[in-house]
């Protein structure tokens, strides 16, 4: 087979298609302006992932580490629970982010109620470590905003 008959030999449906070609809007290949965001929702779930992780590591090293005891916590559990509370919801929160950047409607779904579980873990450690949990808390915020008023700009031929 040479070079020349390569696009005679992929599958119509997976050749790129502009809008003037067919008349038809194919959403995996032309995306608006506000596709930006949504990578920025993905991303920042891969890092608040690693955030979480990093926290739930420190909680599980070194419990002195920590502003307050246990018992002044808004949910009163041991350090090691949150801990792996953090390394679990950090290792999932990474995943849907990936899934996210490839831009599955899983990945969406998964991006916002993992963004709203994230914020209410932190707002329950919020004591321990105030500053960091705000700034999670915060970029969880925007996550949500970007997927809930433009998660639908990133889908993908499959979703189509």
């Amino acid at each position: 087979m040479s070079d020349t008959n390569l696009s005679a030999a992929t599958p119509k449906h997976a050749q790129p298609q502009s809008s003037t070609e067919s008349g038809v809007r194919l959403p995996g290949l032309q995306r608006s302006g506000w596709v930006g965001p949504i990578i920025y929702a993905g991303v920042m779930m891969i890092v608040l992932g690693f955030f979480h992780a990093f926290q739930g590591l420190i909680a599980l090293a070194d419990e002195s580490y920590y502003l307050v005891a246990k018992r002044d916590l808004t949910i009163h559990l041991d350090y090691t629970v949150w801990g792996w509370t953090h390394l679990i919801l950090g290792a999932v929160v990474l995943v849907a982010g990936v899934g996210l950047l490839n831009g599955t409607t899983w990945g969406r779904v998964a991006g916002v109620i993992l963004a709203v579980l994230s914020v209410l873990v932190n707002v329950a450690f919020l004591a321990a470590y105030p500053i960091w949990s705000t700034i999670m808390i915060a970029v969880d915020l925007l996550v949500i905003w970007a997927l809930t008023a433009h998660g639908g700009e990133m889908r993908t031929i499959d979703d189509a």
